[in-house]
């Protein structure tokens, strides 16, 4: 089957994670994936859009396209797949104008409707609207293990090194939550914040370590760190998350403290994989007690790269699409 996925563009982190990640397991089924950006004037975007009907399937990835150009995609795609990882029908965390978006909601209500088959990061998405026609499928966000080192854990008490990945928009988050990252350094005097992102933000009592994201460095620079750190926001964007900076953690053998929110309550299993802590009080325990014992580190990472690789690794996601695509059928009509 040949399988042509339309993105929003190819170096975006959904299209990485989501799509090409997968193309060594679907060409050793006997597929062929390309890919699609629609990165460009609007000519460009309608050529891309009919540009489809050489495909078997198609993968519209994340976007949510205006009528006329989802009217021009339906046409030319014989089988459309709609494969998404947050709640895109709202707006994020941190809009200054809430969640509730007429638009996106109306374009996304309108993209499920039409297409034949969804593919969603989680539960929490597949429950949140009325199925396609072939119905939905869950694939997680995943993360292929193999390149990542493991983490040695063999600092103590204030040598540690806490680390946070991410991007510059989701960096929001722990910029708004000062009384917490403070709480940390106030907590275990000497200990650090080790920010992997294309900017960084500034505490009074955590001092951050600024390391700026590059592919081909963050897995060595997760493994140097002790305990990854994951804060989301209580609210309907963050319940769609997919964790996927949980699973880097775990993936470079990093025991994780985060709050038990969506899909980070499944992926940090507290005293399994690392902690769940939700007020200032548990987060300042959970740090002091992995601070000072390597031992339960070393567990906790281990676990956790053992649950990427049984059930958030790129073969496990890879064997899901196959399967798809092996049992989609034709669309009605």
């Amino acid at each position: 089957m040949h399988v042509v996925a339309v993105v929003e563009s190819e170096d975006h982190v959904c299209c990485r994670y989501r799509v090409t990640a997968f193309r060594p397991h679907l060409e050793a089924a006997g597929h062929t994936l390309s890919v699609r950006s629609l990165t460009g004037g609007w000519w460009h975007r309608l050529r891309v859009l009919r540009s489809v009907r050489d495909a078997d399937a198609v993968i519209l990835q994340r976007k949510l396209l205006s009528w006329a150009e989802f009217k021009l995609l339906r046409r030319s795609a014989r089988r459309l797949i709609f494969d998404f990882d947050d709640a895109i029908w709202l707006r994020d965390s941190y809009s200054e104008k809430g969640f509730d978006s007429p638009k996106r909601r109306r374009r996304f209500v309108r993209t499920i409707a039409g297409c034949d088959v969804a593919v969603v990061g989680n539960r929490h998405l597949a429950r949140s609207f009325t199925p396609p026609p072939s119905g939905t499928v869950v694939i997680p966000t995943c993360v292929d293990p193999t390149p990542y080192p493991q983490a040695r854990h063999t600092r103590t008490g204030g040598a540690v090194r806490l680390v946070w990945l991410g991007s510059s928009s989701t960096l929001r988050g722990l910029e708004r939550n000062r009384e917490l990252m403070d709480a940390l350094g106030e907590a275990v005097p000497g200990i650090r914040l080790k920010v992997i992102c294309d900017r960084f933000p500034t505490f009074d009592k955590l001092p951050v370590d600024a390391v700026p994201w590059r592919a081909d460095t963050e897995a060595a620079e997760l493994a140097d760190a002790d305990i990854g750190i994951g804060w989301v926001p209580d609210d309907p964007w963050s319940r769609g998350k997919c964790g996927l900076k949980l699973l880097q953690y775990h993936a470079a053998g990093l025991a994780v403290i985060a709050n038990p929110m969506g899909v980070q309550r499944e992926i940090v299993r507290s005293h399994e994989t690392g902690c769940a802590a939700d007020t200032v009080e548990e987060w300042v325990t959970a740090v002091r007690e992995l601070a000072a014992d390597p031992v339960t580190r070393l567990h906790f990472g281990r676990a956790g790269r053992l649950q990427v690789e049984s059930a958030y690794s790129v073969a496990v996601g890879g064997a899901a699409w196959v399967k798809l695509l092996a049992g989609l059928e034709e669309p009605a009509g």
